[in-house]
């Protein structure tokens, strides 16, 4: 017996009952994890330690992984939830359509050796070949995101790792041994970064990264 997904109480339910998963979603199956690993190991590559605060951190994170996955969320329900009210499909098929367009979405930002690896460890015995893709397609996505953050982090990282070793050198040259020079090279990468308009670079590269 299909349910009325349409019902309002129906719905309150659904909506209830997903949002105790949106945290864990929006950190498996969403750009959420490269975009919040880039921009802290940023604010550890400038040398600073809680500026900006962890909240802004993830709520720009946030709102560009809203951002970016919302032709993703408009294919999904076009292709299942809106046929599904309109009475094309039926409820399993507005279910298995709903998947299936997610996981093309999922295969294509997945690389193929993280996704052999990860089925080559995957020996569940699960019937529905669907949720057994997905069992696979999630851990491979996840590794395949952390791997695409730390390249991207150690590319910012290497021109702020540069300034302090000319600051450090300079200050060694000049007999400085006392000063740290956190305190000279930090001034220098705040102003490189905010002449090279730094966070519209960062998060437009992150945005078309993705």
């Amino acid at each position: 017996m299909d349910i009325d997904l349409t019902h309002p109480i129906v719905q309150s339910f659904f909506l209830l009952t997903a949002s105790a998963f949106i945290p864990v979603l929006l950190v498996s199956v969403t750009c959420f994890t490269r975009y919040v690993i880039v921009i802290s190991l940023l604010r550890t590559a400038l040398g600073l330690q809680q500026t900006p605060p962890n909240i802004v951190v993830i709520s720009i994170a946030l709102f560009m992984s809203i951002f970016t996955m919302a032709p993703v969320y408009q294919d999904v329900k076009s292709v299942s939830y809106d046929q599904y009210v309109s009475g094309d499909i039926s409820q399993q098929e507005a279910i298995d359509k709903g998947v299936e367009s997610f996981s093309e979405f999922l295969i294509s930002k997945t690389s193929e050796k993280d996704y052999y690896f990860v089925k080559s460890l995957n020996t569940q015995q699960i019937e529905n070949e669907k949720i057994l893709e997905l069992t696979t397609l999630i851990p491979a996505f996840m590794l395949s995101e952390l791997k695409a953050a730390f390249q991207f982090a150690f590319v910012i990282f290497l021109p702020f790792l540069l300034i302090d070793l000319i600051v450090a050198s300079v200050l060694m040259a000049l007999g400085m041994i006392m000063l740290p020079p956190i305190s000279i090279s930090l001034p220098i990468k705040l102003l490189i970064f905010v002449l090279i308009d730094g966070w519209t670079l960062l998060v437009g590269s992150l945005i078309r990264g993705f």
